[in-house]
């Protein structure tokens, strides 16, 4: 057994013990809970549980060649699991994803409602999904006077699985019902994007304690250049000058103009080092995700699929971390004892499971640039739509940074046509060669 492998065993057989003295003696780790990095590393232990076994077994599959000699149910599992109906085919492929949106896109028309229809949903879902998650974090529960303090909820990776559980519900069944395509993806691919969704969600969380406001909000307005990155890293993604360009311009409207509009409304914070690191990863991890699954689309499965996959392997993860720690059943106590609660969290869940059906086929038609892009403007239009209803005033500052927007926006949709009817001038003269 090599050293790594050693060393990886010694932290599984001793962690279980970790959480034994913590539940014997609850002070006895009281103090490091408010260190960032020991609740990062209890979390990443916890889900290493679950990937380290799944890892070895891959291998150990792979190795003996079950593709040939398995038989039996178990066998129809592991093959769907290890190999998929490609098992030939490598962990990425040659065919780019830019090309299957643009070989599919229809008129312009089409192509426009669609788009339209993607941010629709996304905006109604996360904007309601932001309401009552600040609702669940920040309130208590059980006071029946002002005066009582009543109980918050404080362990938002229940929330993740109670988000993960009821999409992976829905997708399951939606595909139960309703004929899908082929399914030929190996199932462990799907866990990528599962631990980087969930990772990337902690880190957002975390990040707030440690980071000013206008430094959250430049970190979200910038993500469109990081997935972009991403994008070739991963899928070896090829973007044009004015993609940069319009994506930095976005960027630059949208800090503008959520800066010059909530300044005033959210104290500042000193941002240490510390929520400089968070941030970061939470960065890396989200444009790591949507480009993940943008790229699992080239096995032609629908957007459905996906969402159960995905939803699969973050219920696994957050499942078994939540029990390791005794966390699942004092959150289900939570629930018993708090109704309001249980009503918040599964409207909370519905609304996730709601905005993940229009993320995933959004990145299926348009990639996860675009998609990124719709996220990072939702922001703003909540501010804007807030300014029109209760008469908000809207600074200089702000108005050229949604001129910049909306220009930026302009740009790239004027490239992008000159692009394509550029491709359809180049192709008949192919032809006549």
């Amino acid at each position: 057994m090599s050293s790594f492998a050693q060393r990886v065993l010694l932290v599984l057989l001793l962690f279980p013990s970790v959480v034994a003295a913590q539940e014997e003696d609850p002070s006895l780790l009281d103090g490091w809970r408010d260190v960032w990095l020991f609740r990062f590393v209890i979390n990443l232990l916890g889900y290493s549980t679950i990937i380290i076994p799944g890892y070895f077994l891959i291998r150990y599959f792979k190795r003996t060649n079950y593709l040939d000699t398995g038989s039996g149910l178990c066998s129809t599992v592991i093959k769907a699991c290890v190999f998929g109906t490609e098992a030939k085919s490598g962990l990425l492929d040659d065919v780019s994803v830019t090309s299957r949106n643009e070989g599919d896109s229809g008129s312009s028309l089409r192509q426009a409602v669609s788009l339209i229809f993607c941010a629709a949903g996304l905006q109604v879902s996360y904007l309601t999904w932001g309401v009552l998650q600040e609702r669940v974090m920040t309130r208590s529960y059980g006071a029946s006077t002002p005066e009582e303090e009543g109980e918050r909820f404080k362990d938002s990776q229940f929330l993740v699985f109670m988000n993960r559980i009821l999409a992976l519900t829905v997708s399951g069944l939606w595909c139960l019902l309703f004929k899908q395509p082929r399914h030929g993806t190996p199932m462990y691919k799907y866990s990528f994007a599962s631990l980087s969704n969930i990772m990337s969600s902690w880190c957002q969380y975390e990040a707030l304690k440690y980071i000013s406001f206008p430094t959250q909000v430049l970190a979200k307005a910038s993500k469109v250049i990081p997935v972009m990155l991403m994008g070739k890293i991963i899928s070896q993604k090829s973007y044009e000058y004015w993609e940069y360009l319009t994506a930095a311009l976005i960027s630059v409207g949208v800090s503008m103009f959520l800066l010059s509009s909530t300044a005033g409304k959210h104290p500042s914070t000193v941002t240490t080092f510390s929520g400089v690191v968070i941030l970061g990863g939470y960065i890396v991890f989200d444009s790591f995700t949507s480009n993940w699954q943008d790229n699992l689309f080239k096995f032609k499965m629908s957007s459905v699929q996906m969402m159960f996959g995905v939803n699969l392997f973050s219920c696994l993860l957050t499942v078994g971390s939540l029990l390791e720690q005794g966390a699942f059943f004092d959150s289900l106590a939570f629930m018993a004892r708090h109704s309001e609660f249980t009503f918040h969290a599964v409207l909370l869940s519905v609304c996730s499971a709601c905005g993940q059906l229009f993320i995933f086929y959004t990145i299926n038609q348009f990639g996860a640039a675009v998609f990124t892009i719709i996220m990072t403007l939702r922001q703003a239009i909540a501010i804007l739509l807030s300014c029109f209803l209760y008469r908000h005033a809207v600074t200089a500052i702000g108005v050229f940074g949604v001129a910049v927007v909306f220009l930026a926006l302009f740009l790239r949709v004027y490239a992008r046509s000159r692009v394509k009817s550029s491709r359809r001038q180049a192709q008949p003269m192919m032809q006549k060669v």
